[in-house]
């Protein structure tokens, strides 16, 4: 058995989204004892900032006119693929930046894209649980209801385009309990923060089960 962890949050020392993923990979571990983890962290290890352009462009180019730095993106973005695709079960930790993806993940899907295909169903019949964090509130009747670009596009990728059975794990307002003119939304943040740790274990263990 083989889980595939992604995090992509650049403050890992004190990450929301590592904190679900944390407790969704212990609680398939308990389920799978001694078993491989692959990881790959795009905060502490992003990835060279050229690399998708490089193995795009390197798609209309002859095999023989590639350059060494074309190859090695393509090269580099099938061992990202073959790491997706592997997976007997997956867990993908991204945080909301910029009411989007951040920058290095979003390098991280066009890479895979570009190596693997646009219509490559990498995670078809993987059980994969997506954990994402998003600093403040964006649910229905909020002030920034229809700001969270990312989530729409985490499982357009995750669960649409390359076809895992996905379970979402959000937690909202995680930055309430520091930040100013948040303190009346500090128990609603807590009671969030509390659910979705609750969540992660179930999901953690329908992981474990599939």
């Amino acid at each position: 058995m083989n889980l595939f962890r992604l995090d992509a949050s650049i403050m890992p020392g004190n990450s929301a989204s590592a904190e679900i993923a944390d407790l969704a990979e212990a609680e398939w571990l308990a389920a799978h004892p001694g078993a491989q983890v692959t990881r790959r962290h795009l905060g502490t290890e992003p990835l060279p900032a050229d690399a998708w352009v490089l193995a795009t462009t390197a798609g209309f180019t002859p095999e023989a006119d590639r350059t060494p730095a074309q190859q090695e993106a393509l090269a580099l973005g099938a061992a990202l693929a073959e790491e997706v695709q592997g997976a007997d079960a997956a867990i993908v930790a991204v945080p909301l930046y910029n009411w989007g993806v951040s920058q290095h993940f979003k390098s991280w899907v066009d890479l895979v894209i570009a190596a693997a295909g646009p219509t490559t169903p990498l995670l078809k019949g993987t059980p994969t649980v997506l954990a994402t964090t998003l600093g403040g509130g964006y649910a229905p009747g909020t002030p920034r209801e229809g700001w969270d670009h990312s989530t729409p596009y985490l499982e357009r990728i995750l669960g649409d385009l390359w076809e895992g059975e996905l379970t979402v794990v959000r937690r909202e307002l995680t930055l309430a309990a520091t930040t100013p003119g948040m303190e009346g939304l500090r128990d609603l943040a807590e009671q969030q923060h509390k659910e979705a740790l609750a969540t992660a274990r179930e999901a953690g263990r329908a992981l474990a089960g599939n």
